[in-house]
């Protein structure tokens, strides 16, 4: 089918066999249509594996706002770093 998005190739190494077999399992009406099922295994991961991405960017966010302002410099720190250089 004709499209304008990027295409990707899967070679069927035993672990991406291994998949297929499991997802005919779960999703037997796609049995016969191997890219149903690696779009289905695709959708499934991204769904798994979504709520762990989100909850390490709240605790990122979470730090940098908890830690915002809270590194203070001397005064004259600036000015007595630059005054090192040549």
């Amino acid at each position: 089918m004709p499209t304008i998005r990027p295409r990707h190739a899967i070679t069927e190494t035993p672990a991406v066999a291994q998949a297929l077999e499991n997802a005919r399992l779960t999703w037997p009406q796609d049995k016969d249509r191997p890219s149903r099922l690696l779009l289905r295994l695709i959708e499934a991961g991204n769904e798994a594996i979504s709520p762990e991405i989100e909850r390490e960017r709240r605790v990122r966010l979470e730090t940098v706002r908890r830690t915002a302002g809270s590194f203070e410099y001397p005064d004259g720190y600036l000015e007595n770093l630059r005054s090192e250089w040549p």
